[in-house]
């Protein structure tokens, strides 16, 4: 039999103390139902007691809704050891689990409170007794319990030995700095379960060091009885444990241990928790980072189609993701191909050899190109395989200073003859065209008009690599099309142009 594994998520209290983050009554309500139904976590913390009307409105929106779901035992609220103040705003609020924050180390009690261990329990054992009078449970926060392990252990079991007598449902013991070691984390709550085997002992990991995931591995395989964890690994400094990414080590690799997090739904929550806090997911994020199921090197795309070579535990699907294929200058044909396929496109090796080639020449301009991009590059590409290229615009000079018309100077090889002129416009490409019309003017030839100038970049694309300008152009009572693709919109209608001047 697995044994049961209880995952508390702390986002709306210990998560809002992100620098800079405060949820809305709205947005706090909102994330409460998706951690609970979608999500499917067994407790949320939600707020601290006393902050402010606006938490106490956002607490009894949620223990309404919550009551409704038969759910209230599962909204949890910060408390203080504060002679009843906390149990008013309870009772207010309609709370019925307090989260009750007291001191986990000597160094804490006696630099803070400035009171002795037996002061403090007296208190401690008062608050718990009116939360009971109340008809308000209490699990109990051990602050700074990592450094009490490491410093004044004798007082941490002193307390615990204390705490286990009275009515209260369990014992969360933080890591409140983030200073602990794997290894310690381990030794400490081994011994304590082995101590306490009748206790339910939460761990609460911070990550300060970037251990927070291995602390909590060493957590649950030393027996612990819950976790609290966040969304996106939001917190105070270095924030808490990641959700997302503790998930899914426990199911790959703490096997013998059940939760009920619906993994599917991590993505989810981690992208609407982004939103409403503003806070950016780095793109290297595990599991609900954007890059982290994105194959760049063409190996890696070839492989993929060898039998998956390339493939992990780490399935995108698990968590409602696909796996996807960059294009850039390390991607190669293989990359190429799966972009294709999903697009529902083919070429021929010429075609793809070219569409290779031109990827390349982006990504060495530190360009993204997106799979929206590609069927733009291919039209592009198909288009200028169309005609015989007789004129090369060679080369060309724009300027634009302010107080003085915008000027362009342009080096043009019709026939491998080389040909250059100057000019002015009302903008940088008036400029260039009336550079083009001297030089053709000076052949006896006449550049049809521009009726129609459209720039666009590819719906769906979220990258900066490409811009198309489609160009209308009338030669007498004929009207004709070119396109022009690049990443500058005035050098993409430059291409345009060109191929303009070798249709003509």
């Amino acid at each position: 039999m697995k044994r049961k594994l209880e995952i508390m998520d702390t986002t709306l209290r210990d998560g809002e103390q992100t620098s800079g983050v405060s949820f809305s009554v709205s947005e706090k309500l909102t994330l409460a139902k998706l951690l609970v139904e979608e999500l499917k976590v067994d407790r949320i913390e939600v707020a601290s007691a006393r902050v402010s009307d606006g938490e106490l409105e956002a607490v009894k929106q949620i223990v309404k809704w919550a009551a409704e779901e038969n759910c209230v035992n599962k909204v949890e609220v910060l408390t203080f050891v504060d002679g009843g103040v906390s149990i008013e705003w309870m009772k207010k609020a309609g709370a019925k689990v307090q989260n009750l924050l007291t001191k986990g180390s000597l160094n804490h009690l006696t630099h803070q409170l400035k009171k002795t261990p037996e002061e403090h329990f007296s208190d401690i054992e008062k608050t718990i007794a009116l939360a009971s009078e109340n008809n308000i449970d209490t699990n109990v926060y051990l602050e700074d319990w990592s450094n009490g392990m490491r410093n004044s252990k004798e007082y941490v079991f002193q307390y615990l030995d204390f705490l286990t007598q009275q009515p209260i449902k369990r014992i969360l013991l933080p890591d409140t700095l983030g200073i602990l070691t794997h290894t310690e984390t381990f030794d400490f709550i081994t011994e304590i379960v082995a101590r306490y085997p009748n206790t339910h002992f939460d761990f609460h990991g911070h990550n300060d060091y970037d251990l927070g995931v291995a602390n909590v591995m060493e957590a649950v395989k030393a027996g612990c009885h819950g976790l609290h964890l966040t969304v996106n690994g939001m917190g105070e400094r270095a924030g808490n444990a990641p959700m997302a990414s503790v998930v899914a080590v426990i199911h790959d690799f703490l096997t013998d241990v059940k939760i009920n997090v619906s993994e599917s739904s991590l993505y989810k929550v981690s992208k609407l928790v982004s939103a409403f806090t503003g806070v950016g997911i780095p793109y290297n994020k595990p599991i609900v980072g954007d890059n982290v199921f994105t194959q760049t090197a063409g190996i890696h795309a070839d492989g993929d189609s060898k039998n998956n070579l390339y493939f992990n535990d780490l399935l995108p699907e698990r968590f409602g993701r696909k796996r996807k294929y960059a294009l850039g200058k390390t991607s190669g044909k293989a990359n190429i191909q799966k972009n294709l396929q999903e697009l529902g496109l083919t070429l021929n090796d010429d075609e793809l050899k070219k569409v290779t080639q031109r990827i390349i020449e982006l990504g060495d301009k530190k360009e993204r190109v997106t799979k929206e991009d590609l069927p733009y590059i291919i039209s592009d590409i198909l288009d200028s395989g169309n005609h015989q290229q007789k004129v090369f615009i060679k080369s060309y000079v724009l300027t634009h200073s302010m107080g003085l018309r915008p000027s362009t100077t342009v080096s043009l090889e019709v026939n491998g003859e080389l040909l250059e002129a100057h000019a002015q416009g009302d903008g940088q490409y008036d400029a260039f065209m009336n550079a083009l019309r001297k030089l053709y003017v000076s052949k006896k030839i006449e550049l049809p008009n521009l009726i129609d100038y459209v720039v666009r970049i590819p719906p769906g694309s979220n990258s900066d690599a490409l811009c198309e300008t489609i160009i209308t152009w009338q030669n007498k009572s004929e009207e004709f099309i070119t396109r022009g693709l690049d990443s500058d919109q005035t050098v993409s209608a430059i291409k345009a142009t060109e191929k303009m001047l070798n249709i003509i």
